[in-house]
């Protein structure tokens, strides 16, 4: 391959297929219920990124075997997974809360880890002391939403908090013997491509795991979709990328990219009922939809076509 997947990392780490497997733990956000704001990202709509069986009356054992069972139609029989706190902020919440949403995850017979996906201003010493108590049995990795590396568009977006607080939480969470991962939005009102590009530098600085990547979407619901309707100088601070201007772009950041970065995704998509701007999505000249499962191939087309690989211009 030319860039490191997440799926060869997992299989050379276990020596099967491993799936993450989404649940809901119940938890909210700073960002939602008044701690920091009420609104919430102006990108975020949950809902869109949460499977049908996914519900906060169900506890996680009854998620876990739902999502196991749709699986099991489409994966070997030998398929293991990891249980995927992905809703919300999954470290917001008490610690003796925490401990029980995780270990009732951990004891599925079919679960071989936990991945938390939480803001930076959400994990402490004790939390994070908590998830690395579970590491000599289990895979534990806290996956951390960067979004940005520049404080201005974190602002722009409504974040809650600046970049200094990510590298904080990076390192604190690396210094326990956690896996560590990021995830990265390409577009976001005011970057360019430039821009972009300098942040690989940053995260090379990181002591990151894994990384996933995926362009803006705009999403029913969101601020961002007021803003897009209404304010005409948000409209023009958006990029608009064609499918191959993003598969230039992902191959332009990954040569940059430190050549041991674990590459977890390179573009996201969402239902077409939860998206507020259709027209934004990526296209084949026919017109037809390039879907998110189609990036990866195209990367990696582009890459051959090039000649270079995830790495290629890393600069210690």
């Amino acid at each position: 391959m030319c860039y490191n997947t997440y799926s060869s990392y997992l299989r050379e780490r276990f020596g099967s297929r491993v799936l993450k497997l989404p649940v809901d733990g119940g938890f909210t956000c700073p960002n939602r219920d008044g701690q920091l704001g009420t609104g919430g990202c102006t990108f975020c709509s949950n809902e869109a990124f949460c499977p049908s069986y996914c519900r906060q009356t169900e506890n996680i054992t009854a998620q876990l075997d739902a999502g196991i069972r749709f699986q099991r139609h489409r994966r070997r029989p030998d398929t293991r997974y990891l249980a995927y706190f992905q809703s919300y902020s999954g470290t917001y919440a008490p610690i003796h809360v925490l401990r029980k949403r995780y270990e009732e995850a951990l004891q599925h017979p079919d679960v071989v880890g936990i991945v938390v996906s939480t803001r930076p201003d959400c994990v402490d010493d004790t939390i994070l002391e908590l998830l690395a108590s579970y590491t000599d049995n289990y895979y534990v990795a806290v996956e951390f939403g960067i979004e940005s590396c520049y404080d201005r568009t974190l602002a722009l977006v409504r974040r809650g908090h600046d970049f200094a607080c990510t590298q904080h939480a990076v390192r604190a969470a690396a210094q326990k013997g956690l896996e560590v991962g990021g995830h990265l939005i390409l577009g976001l009102p005011g970057e360019s491509r430039d821009d972009i590009l300098g942040e690989a530098h940053l995260l090379n600085g990181l002591p990151l795991t894994s990384l996933k990547l995926h362009q803006l979407q705009i999403l029913r619901g969101t601020e961002m979709e007021r803003q897009y309707h209404e304010e005409e100088p948000f409209r023009r601070s958006l990029p608009l990328f064609s499918a191959d201007e993003y598969v230039a772009l992902v191959c332009d950041l990954l040569e940059r990219l430190r050549p041991d970065l674990v590459i977890e995704r390179l573009a996201a998509e969402v239902p077409p009922r939860y998206q507020a701007i259709p027209e934004r999505g990526f296209r084949h000249p026919d017109g037809h939809p390039v879907r998110n499962e189609d990036i990866p191939a195209l990367v990696t087309a582009e890459f051959v076509r090039r000649g270079t690989r995830q790495g290629s211009l890393f600069v210690q």
